[in-house]
Protein backbone atom coordinates (compact mmCIF):
# COMPACT_ATOMS: atom_id res chain seq x y z
CA UNK A 1 0.00 0.00 0.00
CA UNK A 2 1.47 3.45 -1.07
CA UNK A 3 1.66 6.56 1.27
CA UNK A 4 -1.51 8.28 1.55
CA UNK A 5 -1.24 12.46 2.62
CA UNK A 6 -3.85 14.10 3.87
CA UNK A 7 -6.02 16.43 2.21
CA UNK A 8 -7.08 19.91 3.84
CA UNK A 9 -9.50 22.54 3.74
CA UNK A 10 -8.16 26.04 4.28
CA UNK A 11 -6.58 26.52 7.79
CA UNK A 12 -3.74 25.84 9.96
CA UNK A 13 -5.02 22.79 11.76
CA UNK A 14 -4.55 22.11 15.26
CA UNK A 15 -2.95 25.72 15.65
CA UNK A 16 -3.52 29.07 16.29
CA UNK A 17 -0.99 32.11 14.75
CA UNK A 18 0.88 34.27 17.09
CA UNK A 19 3.79 36.64 16.42
CA UNK A 20 4.98 34.54 13.01
CA UNK A 21 4.46 30.99 14.94
CA UNK A 22 2.45 28.51 15.33
CA UNK A 23 1.29 27.70 18.25
CA UNK A 24 0.64 24.13 18.54
CA UNK A 25 -2.29 22.48 21.03
CA UNK A 26 -1.78 18.85 20.98
CA UNK A 27 -0.07 18.96 24.56
CA UNK A 28 -0.38 20.91 27.17
CA UNK A 29 2.76 22.52 26.62
CA UNK A 30 1.41 24.63 24.12
CA UNK A 31 4.62 25.51 22.02
CA UNK A 32 5.05 28.71 19.98
CA UNK A 33 6.65 26.86 16.50
CA UNK A 34 8.75 28.89 14.36
CA UNK A 35 8.63 27.61 10.29
CA UNK A 36 10.83 24.62 10.01
CA UNK A 37 11.25 23.93 13.53
CA UNK A 38 10.01 21.19 15.78
CA UNK A 39 7.91 21.61 19.23
CA UNK A 40 9.85 20.52 22.23
CA UNK A 41 8.30 17.05 22.01
CA UNK A 42 9.91 16.73 18.43
CA UNK A 43 6.88 15.33 17.25
CA UNK A 44 5.06 18.06 15.80
CA UNK A 45 6.06 20.77 13.72
CA UNK A 46 5.68 23.90 11.82
CA UNK A 47 5.91 23.33 8.09
CA UNK A 48 4.45 24.78 5.39
CA UNK A 49 2.05 27.26 7.72
CA UNK A 50 0.49 24.33 9.74
CA UNK A 51 1.33 22.09 12.16
CA UNK A 52 2.77 18.58 11.04
CA UNK A 53 2.77 15.34 12.97
CA UNK A 54 5.84 14.31 11.91
CA UNK A 55 5.12 10.56 12.84
CA UNK A 56 3.27 8.78 11.11
CA UNK A 57 -0.52 7.31 11.95
CA UNK A 58 -0.14 3.93 11.74
CA UNK A 59 -2.43 1.34 10.03
CA UNK A 60 -1.97 -2.16 11.10
CA UNK A 61 -1.43 -4.35 8.33
CA UNK A 62 -1.26 -8.55 8.89
CA UNK A 63 1.17 -9.14 6.20
CA UNK A 64 1.29 -12.82 4.76
CA UNK A 65 5.07 -14.12 5.40
CA UNK A 66 6.16 -17.20 3.41
CA UNK A 67 5.09 -20.75 5.06
CA UNK A 68 3.22 -18.88 7.81
CA UNK A 69 -0.71 -18.19 7.88
CA UNK A 70 -0.77 -14.87 8.01
CA UNK A 71 -3.13 -13.07 5.70
CA UNK A 72 -1.72 -9.70 3.55
CA UNK A 73 -3.15 -6.59 3.84
CA UNK A 74 -5.87 -6.12 1.05
CA UNK A 75 -9.31 -5.47 0.43
CA UNK A 76 -10.35 -9.10 -0.64
CA UNK A 77 -13.99 -9.93 0.53
CA UNK A 78 -12.65 -13.57 1.87
CA UNK A 79 -15.03 -14.91 4.63
CA UNK A 80 -13.49 -15.00 7.57
CA UNK A 81 -13.43 -18.70 8.80
CA UNK A 82 -12.49 -17.97 12.52
CA UNK A 83 -8.92 -18.02 12.40
CA UNK A 84 -6.89 -15.16 15.07
CA UNK A 85 -5.72 -13.04 11.79
CA UNK A 86 -8.45 -12.07 9.64
CA UNK A 87 -8.00 -11.24 6.03
CA UNK A 88 -9.58 -8.12 4.96
CA UNK A 89 -9.54 -6.49 8.53
CA UNK A 90 -7.82 -3.53 8.67
CA UNK A 91 -7.21 -1.63 12.47
CA UNK A 92 -6.45 2.22 12.27
CA UNK A 93 -4.16 1.83 15.98
CA UNK A 94 -3.48 5.06 17.67
CA UNK A 95 0.31 5.60 17.06
CA UNK A 96 0.58 8.76 15.47
CA UNK A 97 -3.09 9.73 15.77
CA UNK A 98 -2.64 13.06 17.84
CA UNK A 99 -4.02 13.64 21.27
CA UNK A 100 -7.50 14.48 22.52
CA UNK A 101 -5.57 17.74 23.99
CA UNK A 102 -7.73 20.34 24.94
CA UNK A 103 -10.06 18.03 26.27
CA UNK A 104 -13.03 19.27 25.33
CA UNK A 105 -12.72 17.95 21.55
CA UNK A 106 -13.29 14.41 20.27
CA UNK A 107 -10.80 11.92 20.17
CA UNK A 108 -8.37 12.87 17.09
CA UNK A 109 -10.31 9.52 14.67
CA UNK A 110 -13.27 7.70 15.71
CA UNK A 111 -13.52 4.91 12.67
CA UNK A 112 -16.57 3.04 11.72
CA UNK A 113 -15.81 -0.47 10.43
CA UNK A 114 -18.39 -3.71 10.11
CA UNK A 115 -17.10 -6.86 10.60
CA UNK A 116 -19.26 -10.23 9.95
CA UNK A 117 -22.35 -7.69 9.82
CA UNK A 118 -21.14 -6.25 12.95
CA UNK A 119 -21.06 -2.46 13.25
CA UNK A 120 -17.96 -1.59 15.40
CA UNK A 121 -16.71 1.64 16.18
CA UNK A 122 -12.82 2.48 17.09
CA UNK A 123 -12.07 5.53 18.93
CA UNK A 124 -8.30 6.34 18.52
CA UNK A 125 -6.07 9.06 20.23
CA UNK A 126 -2.77 9.28 21.94
CA UNK A 127 -3.12 9.50 25.70
CA UNK A 128 -0.41 11.84 27.19
CA UNK A 129 0.12 9.75 30.58
CA UNK A 130 1.67 11.45 33.63
CA UNK A 131 0.14 8.26 35.56
CA UNK A 132 2.17 5.72 34.07
CA UNK A 133 5.32 3.50 34.87
CA UNK A 134 6.72 0.07 33.88
CA UNK A 135 7.05 -3.31 36.09
CA UNK A 136 10.01 -4.94 34.81
CA UNK A 137 10.53 -8.48 35.20
CA UNK A 138 13.99 -9.92 35.31
CA UNK A 139 14.67 -13.25 34.90
CA UNK A 140 17.53 -14.27 37.36
CA UNK A 141 18.32 -15.51 40.42
CA UNK A 142 20.87 -12.59 41.11
CA UNK A 143 20.29 -10.61 43.80
CA UNK A 144 19.98 -7.17 42.29
CA UNK A 145 18.94 -5.06 45.68
CA UNK A 146 17.04 -4.87 48.63
CA UNK A 147 13.21 -4.33 48.39
CA UNK A 148 12.70 -0.84 48.25
CA UNK A 149 16.20 -0.17 47.50
CA UNK A 150 15.97 2.71 44.79
CA UNK A 151 16.47 2.35 41.17
CA UNK A 152 18.65 5.26 39.26
CA UNK A 153 19.10 6.06 35.96
CA UNK A 154 21.73 8.71 35.26
CA UNK A 155 21.95 9.00 38.67
CA UNK A 156 18.33 9.81 39.23
CA UNK A 157 15.89 8.24 40.80
CA UNK A 158 13.35 6.65 38.79
CA UNK A 159 12.06 3.69 40.82
CA UNK A 160 12.39 0.83 43.33
CA UNK A 161 12.95 -2.76 43.96
CA UNK A 162 9.74 -4.68 44.19
CA UNK A 163 9.28 -8.14 45.64
CA UNK A 164 10.43 -10.88 43.47
CA UNK A 165 9.12 -13.35 42.06
CA UNK A 166 9.56 -17.37 41.18
CA UNK A 167 12.70 -16.85 39.13
CA UNK A 168 12.70 -13.40 38.35
CA UNK A 169 13.41 -9.57 40.30
CA UNK A 170 11.24 -7.25 39.65
CA UNK A 171 11.30 -3.62 39.42
CA UNK A 172 8.73 -0.98 39.56
CA UNK A 173 9.49 2.39 37.55
CA UNK A 174 8.29 5.35 37.03
CA UNK A 175 4.89 6.89 38.77
CA UNK A 176 3.72 10.24 38.82
CA UNK A 177 5.86 11.17 42.21
CA UNK A 178 9.13 10.61 40.12
CA UNK A 179 7.80 12.22 36.44
CA UNK A 180 6.50 15.26 38.52
CA UNK A 181 6.72 14.90 42.48
CA UNK A 182 10.83 15.80 42.38
CA UNK A 183 13.28 17.66 40.71
CA UNK A 184 13.05 18.53 37.07
CA UNK A 185 15.78 16.29 36.51
CA UNK A 186 14.86 13.52 38.21
CA UNK A 187 11.53 14.03 35.94
CA UNK A 188 13.34 14.26 32.51
CA UNK A 189 15.07 10.96 33.54
CA UNK A 190 12.19 8.96 34.43
CA UNK A 191 10.62 9.88 31.49
CA UNK A 192 13.52 9.07 29.29
CA UNK A 193 14.10 5.72 30.95
CA UNK A 194 10.38 5.14 30.77
CA UNK A 195 10.15 6.25 27.01
CA UNK A 196 13.49 4.30 26.10
CA UNK A 197 12.09 0.93 27.61
CA UNK A 198 8.94 0.92 26.27
CA UNK A 199 10.23 1.66 22.88
CA UNK A 200 12.33 -2.09 23.06
CA UNK A 201 15.47 -0.05 23.61
CA UNK A 202 18.68 -0.75 26.31
CA UNK A 203 18.53 1.35 29.43
CA UNK A 204 21.11 1.31 32.12
CA UNK A 205 20.14 0.69 35.62
CA UNK A 206 21.96 1.16 39.02
CA UNK A 207 20.01 -0.50 42.35
CA UNK A 208 21.39 1.72 45.66
CA UNK A 209 23.46 -0.95 47.43
CA UNK A 210 22.98 -4.04 44.69
CA UNK A 211 23.83 -4.23 41.12
CA UNK A 212 24.29 -2.48 37.82
CA UNK A 213 21.84 -4.42 35.13
CA UNK A 214 21.15 -3.40 31.52
CA UNK A 215 17.41 -3.74 30.69
CA UNK A 216 16.06 -4.41 27.28
CA UNK A 217 12.44 -5.55 26.52
CA UNK A 218 12.39 -9.34 25.06
CA UNK A 219 16.26 -9.21 25.50
CA UNK A 220 18.56 -11.34 28.16
CA UNK A 221 19.33 -8.90 31.16
CA UNK A 222 23.46 -8.00 31.59
CA UNK A 223 24.12 -7.88 35.18
CA UNK A 224 27.38 -6.35 36.66
CA UNK A 225 28.85 -6.82 33.04
CA UNK A 226 27.38 -10.57 33.06
CA UNK A 227 24.72 -11.50 30.56
CA UNK A 228 22.26 -13.38 32.15
CA UNK A 229 21.47 -17.08 30.81
CA UNK A 230 18.97 -18.81 32.62
CA UNK A 231 16.18 -19.02 34.11
CA UNK A 232 16.06 -21.32 37.38
CA UNK A 233 14.22 -24.62 36.57
CA UNK A 234 12.63 -23.99 40.33
CA UNK A 235 13.61 -23.31 43.84
CA UNK A 236 16.26 -25.88 45.23
CA UNK A 237 12.77 -28.43 46.98
CA UNK A 238 11.29 -27.98 43.67
CA UNK A 239 14.39 -29.11 41.77
CA UNK A 240 14.50 -31.97 44.26
CA UNK A 241 11.28 -33.19 43.57
CA UNK A 242 11.93 -32.95 39.75
CA UNK A 243 15.06 -34.82 39.51
CA UNK A 244 15.17 -37.14 42.94
CA UNK A 245 14.63 -40.19 41.01
CA UNK A 246 17.20 -39.44 38.49
CA UNK A 247 19.69 -39.43 40.76
CA UNK A 248 18.76 -42.25 42.84
CA UNK A 249 21.79 -45.00 43.22
CA UNK A 250 24.14 -42.44 41.19
CA UNK A 251 25.27 -40.66 44.48
CA UNK A 252 24.85 -40.65 47.92
CA UNK A 253 23.43 -37.20 48.97
CA UNK A 254 22.20 -34.24 46.32
CA UNK A 255 22.11 -30.39 47.54
CA UNK A 256 20.32 -28.23 45.61
CA UNK A 257 21.55 -24.44 46.94
CA UNK A 258 18.92 -21.70 46.63
CA UNK A 259 18.95 -18.46 48.17
CA UNK A 260 15.16 -18.88 48.94
CA UNK A 261 14.70 -23.26 49.18
CA UNK A 262 17.67 -25.13 49.59
CA UNK A 263 16.37 -28.12 49.08
CA UNK A 264 18.30 -31.62 50.53
CA UNK A 265 17.62 -34.95 49.00
CA UNK A 266 18.05 -37.40 51.76
CA UNK A 267 15.50 -35.47 54.40
CA UNK A 268 13.04 -34.07 51.35
CA UNK A 269 10.12 -36.00 50.94
CA UNK A 270 10.86 -36.90 47.35
CA UNK A 271 13.83 -39.13 48.80
CA UNK A 272 12.02 -40.01 51.72
CA UNK A 273 9.57 -42.18 48.99
CA UNK A 274 12.38 -43.12 46.90
CA UNK A 275 14.02 -45.13 50.04
CA UNK A 276 17.13 -42.92 50.14
CA UNK A 277 18.97 -43.64 53.47
CA UNK A 278 19.91 -40.60 55.91
CA UNK A 279 23.46 -38.75 55.18
CA UNK A 280 24.13 -37.93 58.63
CA UNK A 281 24.05 -34.44 56.97
CA UNK A 282 24.01 -30.73 58.86
CA UNK A 283 22.96 -27.49 56.54
CA UNK A 284 23.29 -24.11 58.40
CA UNK A 285 20.68 -22.41 57.42
CA UNK A 286 16.61 -22.14 58.81
CA UNK A 287 14.84 -25.81 58.30
CA UNK A 288 11.76 -25.12 56.95
CA UNK A 289 9.99 -28.62 56.35
CA UNK A 290 11.77 -32.39 56.33
CA UNK A 291 14.43 -31.47 52.90
CA UNK A 292 13.64 -27.58 53.03
CA UNK A 293 16.11 -24.98 54.18
CA UNK A 294 15.63 -21.21 54.32
CA UNK A 295 17.99 -18.26 54.24
CA UNK A 296 21.54 -20.76 54.49
CA UNK A 297 23.29 -17.45 53.17
CA UNK A 298 22.36 -13.80 52.33
CA UNK A 299 21.46 -12.96 48.62
CA UNK A 300 23.95 -12.27 46.06
CA UNK A 301 25.41 -13.22 42.68
CA UNK A 302 26.57 -16.89 43.82
CA UNK A 303 25.46 -20.12 43.96
CA UNK A 304 21.97 -19.63 43.13
CA UNK A 305 21.72 -16.54 43.89
CA UNK A 306 23.80 -16.39 46.95
CA UNK A 307 26.64 -14.69 48.19
CA UNK A 308 28.47 -18.42 48.03
CA UNK A 309 31.41 -18.85 46.11
CA UNK A 310 31.94 -22.07 47.73
CA UNK A 311 28.83 -24.33 48.84
CA UNK A 312 30.64 -26.30 51.62
CA UNK A 313 29.85 -23.03 53.53
CA UNK A 314 26.42 -23.94 54.04
CA UNK A 315 27.64 -27.67 55.87
CA UNK A 316 27.95 -28.41 59.48
CA UNK A 317 29.85 -31.27 60.94
CA UNK A 318 28.25 -34.96 59.30
CA UNK A 319 27.41 -37.19 61.98
CA UNK A 320 28.31 -40.52 61.94
CA UNK A 321 25.51 -41.72 64.45
CA UNK A 322 22.98 -40.79 61.15
CA UNK A 323 24.79 -42.41 58.66
CA UNK A 324 27.73 -40.55 57.88
CA UNK A 325 30.90 -42.54 56.43
CA UNK A 326 33.81 -42.19 54.49
CA UNK A 327 33.43 -42.36 50.96
CA UNK A 328 29.76 -40.76 51.26
CA UNK A 329 29.28 -39.16 47.63
CA UNK A 330 27.73 -35.76 47.68
CA UNK A 331 26.75 -33.38 44.61
CA UNK A 332 25.77 -29.54 45.04
CA UNK A 333 24.09 -27.99 42.47
CA UNK A 334 22.88 -24.99 42.01
CA UNK A 335 19.38 -23.94 40.59
CA UNK A 336 20.19 -23.73 37.18
CA UNK A 337 22.89 -26.01 36.71
CA UNK A 338 25.39 -23.41 36.17
CA UNK A 339 27.34 -23.97 39.29
CA UNK A 340 27.87 -27.93 40.90
CA UNK A 341 30.55 -29.53 42.35
CA UNK A 342 31.32 -33.53 43.25
CA UNK A 343 33.02 -34.23 47.07
CA UNK A 344 33.58 -37.62 48.86
CA UNK A 345 34.06 -37.41 52.63
CA UNK A 346 37.54 -38.49 53.97
CA UNK A 347 38.25 -40.72 57.36
CA UNK A 348 37.32 -37.50 59.32
CA UNK A 349 34.28 -37.12 57.41
CA UNK A 350 35.24 -33.97 55.88
CA UNK A 351 33.81 -33.17 52.40
CA UNK A 352 37.10 -33.59 49.68
CA UNK A 353 36.24 -32.02 46.13
CA UNK A 354 36.71 -34.98 43.48
CA UNK A 355 36.82 -34.98 39.68
CA UNK A 356 32.71 -34.79 38.65
CA UNK A 357 31.96 -38.38 37.39
CA UNK A 358 30.31 -38.57 33.78
CA UNK A 359 27.56 -40.88 35.64
CA UNK A 360 25.85 -37.49 36.34
CA UNK A 361 26.46 -34.93 34.27
CA UNK A 362 23.67 -36.24 32.53
CA UNK A 363 21.29 -35.19 35.33
CA UNK A 364 23.20 -31.96 35.47
CA UNK A 365 22.85 -31.33 31.63
CA UNK A 366 19.31 -31.94 32.50
CA UNK A 367 18.65 -29.23 35.08
CA UNK A 368 20.30 -26.96 32.55
CA UNK A 369 17.54 -27.77 29.54
CA UNK A 370 14.79 -27.18 31.72
CA UNK A 371 15.79 -23.54 32.47
CA UNK A 372 13.98 -21.28 30.38
CA UNK A 373 16.04 -18.39 28.77
CA UNK A 374 16.70 -15.56 31.26
CA UNK A 375 14.38 -12.39 29.58
CA UNK A 376 13.49 -9.07 30.53
CA UNK A 377 9.99 -8.43 30.39
CA UNK A 378 8.65 -4.98 30.54
CA UNK A 379 4.77 -3.83 31.34
CA UNK A 380 3.99 -0.41 30.57
CA UNK A 381 1.29 0.46 33.22
CA UNK A 382 -1.33 3.51 33.07
CA UNK A 383 -4.41 5.11 34.44
CA UNK A 384 -6.74 6.71 31.37
CA UNK A 385 -8.00 9.76 33.37
CA UNK A 386 -11.56 11.86 32.75
CA UNK A 387 -9.83 13.57 30.26
CA UNK A 388 -8.45 11.21 27.82
CA UNK A 389 -11.97 9.39 28.02
CA UNK A 390 -14.02 13.00 27.61
CA UNK A 391 -12.61 12.11 23.62
CA UNK A 392 -14.77 8.98 23.71
CA UNK A 393 -18.07 10.35 25.14
CA UNK A 394 -18.94 13.21 26.60
CA UNK A 395 -20.17 11.31 29.95
CA UNK A 396 -16.49 9.94 30.91
CA UNK A 397 -17.78 7.68 33.34
CA UNK A 398 -19.95 5.78 31.05
CA UNK A 399 -16.66 4.54 29.22
CA UNK A 400 -15.48 3.28 32.30
CA UNK A 401 -18.68 0.85 33.16
CA UNK A 402 -18.48 0.19 29.58
CA UNK A 403 -14.69 -1.71 30.13
CA UNK A 404 -15.71 -2.82 33.31
CA UNK A 405 -18.03 -4.54 31.97
CA UNK A 406 -16.53 -5.99 29.00
CA UNK A 407 -18.58 -4.07 26.55
CA UNK A 408 -15.80 -1.94 25.36
CA UNK A 409 -12.25 -3.44 24.44
CA UNK A 410 -8.92 -1.70 25.21
CA UNK A 411 -6.10 -2.03 22.90
CA UNK A 412 -3.09 -0.05 23.21
CA UNK A 413 -1.22 0.06 18.90
CA UNK A 414 -3.23 -3.02 18.59
CA UNK A 415 -2.17 -4.98 21.33
CA UNK A 416 -4.20 -6.39 24.13
CA UNK A 417 -4.06 -5.00 27.73
CA UNK A 418 -5.19 -6.13 31.39
CA UNK A 419 -7.79 -3.85 32.96
CA UNK A 420 -7.61 -3.72 36.58
CA UNK A 421 -10.72 -4.47 38.11
CA UNK A 422 -12.24 -1.42 40.99
CA UNK A 423 -12.25 2.24 39.63
CA UNK A 424 -10.82 3.83 36.83
CA UNK A 425 -9.70 2.03 33.91
CA UNK A 426 -5.77 1.18 34.86
CA UNK A 427 -4.22 -1.25 32.37
CA UNK A 428 -1.11 -2.91 31.67
CA UNK A 429 0.46 -3.66 28.59
CA UNK A 430 3.36 -5.99 27.32
CA UNK A 431 5.27 -3.77 25.43
CA UNK A 432 6.54 -6.55 22.79
CA UNK A 433 3.40 -7.16 21.53
CA UNK A 434 3.28 -3.70 20.22
CA UNK A 435 4.93 -1.87 17.19
CA UNK A 436 8.27 -0.56 17.43
CA UNK A 437 8.47 2.70 18.62
CA UNK A 438 4.55 2.82 19.12
CA UNK A 439 5.30 5.41 22.54
CA UNK A 440 6.92 9.54 22.02
CA UNK A 441 6.97 11.59 25.53
CA UNK A 442 6.36 15.85 25.81
CA UNK A 443 8.17 18.00 28.19
CA UNK A 444 5.81 18.23 30.81
CA UNK A 445 7.18 15.63 31.74
CA UNK A 446 4.73 12.60 30.24
CA UNK A 447 5.13 9.70 28.44
CA UNK A 448 2.52 9.82 25.01
CA UNK A 449 0.73 6.39 24.55
CA UNK A 450 -1.90 4.92 21.80
CA UNK A 451 -4.40 3.45 23.22
CA UNK A 452 -8.00 2.57 21.26
CA UNK A 453 -11.06 1.91 22.17
CA UNK A 454 -13.62 -0.45 20.38
CA UNK A 455 -17.13 -1.68 20.47
CA UNK A 456 -20.34 -2.31 19.00
CA UNK A 457 -21.67 1.25 17.32
CA UNK A 458 -25.07 0.95 18.91
CA UNK A 459 -23.07 0.71 22.14
CA UNK A 460 -21.04 3.57 21.58
CA UNK A 461 -23.43 5.78 20.63
CA UNK A 462 -26.00 4.67 23.93
CA UNK A 463 -22.56 5.77 26.16
CA UNK A 464 -23.23 9.21 24.54
CA UNK A 465 -20.41 8.76 21.99
CA UNK A 466 -19.34 11.70 19.75
CA UNK A 467 -21.47 10.60 16.91
CA UNK A 468 -20.78 13.55 14.56
CA UNK A 469 -17.17 12.42 14.56
CA UNK A 470 -17.89 8.86 13.44
CA UNK A 471 -16.09 8.27 10.31
CA UNK A 472 -15.25 5.13 8.25
CA UNK A 473 -12.53 3.67 7.58
CA UNK A 474 -12.24 4.71 4.05
CA UNK A 475 -12.20 8.25 5.04
CA UNK A 476 -9.13 7.87 7.70
CA UNK A 477 -7.42 6.74 4.76
CA UNK A 478 -7.78 9.20 2.20
CA UNK A 479 -8.48 12.14 4.46
CA UNK A 480 -6.69 12.15 7.51
CA UNK A 481 -7.21 13.85 10.03
CA UNK A 482 -6.57 17.25 12.20
CA UNK A 483 -2.54 17.14 11.65
CA UNK A 484 -0.81 16.68 7.77
CA UNK A 485 1.24 13.29 8.37
CA UNK A 486 1.80 10.62 5.56
CA UNK A 487 -0.37 7.14 6.29
CA UNK A 488 1.82 4.30 5.94
CA UNK A 489 1.20 0.61 6.91
CA UNK A 490 2.98 -1.39 9.34
CA UNK A 491 3.12 -4.87 10.65
CA UNK A 492 1.25 -6.12 13.75
CA UNK A 493 3.57 -8.49 15.80
CA UNK A 494 2.05 -11.60 16.14
CA UNK A 495 -0.53 -13.18 19.06
CA UNK A 496 -2.84 -9.73 18.46
CA UNK A 497 -6.04 -11.32 17.06
CA UNK A 498 -8.20 -8.56 15.06
CA UNK A 499 -11.15 -8.15 15.79
CA UNK A 500 -11.15 -9.59 18.67
CA UNK A 501 -14.59 -11.84 19.81
CA UNK A 502 -15.13 -9.30 22.24
CA UNK A 503 -15.18 -6.81 20.56
CA UNK A 504 -18.17 -8.32 18.58
CA UNK A 505 -20.16 -8.92 21.48
CA UNK A 506 -22.49 -11.55 22.65
CA UNK A 507 -22.36 -14.92 20.67
CA UNK A 508 -18.29 -14.10 19.27
CA UNK A 509 -16.04 -16.68 19.33
CA UNK A 510 -17.74 -19.85 18.70
CA UNK A 511 -15.99 -21.08 15.48
CA UNK A 512 -12.43 -21.71 14.72
CA UNK A 513 -11.32 -21.19 18.53
CA UNK A 514 -11.88 -17.50 18.17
Amino acid sequence: MSELSERFEPGTGGAREAGGKLRCDACPVMCYIAEGRTGACDRYGNFGGRIVRTDPVLVLEHAREAGEALVSFAADETPWDGSPVAPARRFVSAIGAGTTYPDYKPAPFVVAQEVEGVDLVTVVTEGIFSYCGVKVKIDTDRHLGPETATVRAGGEPVGHVTTAEYGSQMLSLGGVRHLTGGSKAEGRATCATLLALCNKQPVELAVDGGSTVVVEAGAAPLIDGRREARMRVGCGSATIGMFAAQWHGLVDEVVVVDDHITGVVSEHQAGKVLGWPDTGIRIRGRRSTPGRYFRVSEPGLGWGGTTLADPLDILGPFDARKGARPGLSLLMVSTTGEEYAYYELDAALQPVEKPFPERLRTSVARIDENCEPALCSVLFMAGAGGSLRAGVTQNPVALTRSVQGLETYVTCGGAPVHVWPGGGITLMVDVTRMPDNAFGSVPTPALVAPIEFTLRRDAYLGLGGHAGAIRNLDDVLAAGGEYHNPRRPAAAPRGNPWPPARALGPGAGTKGGR
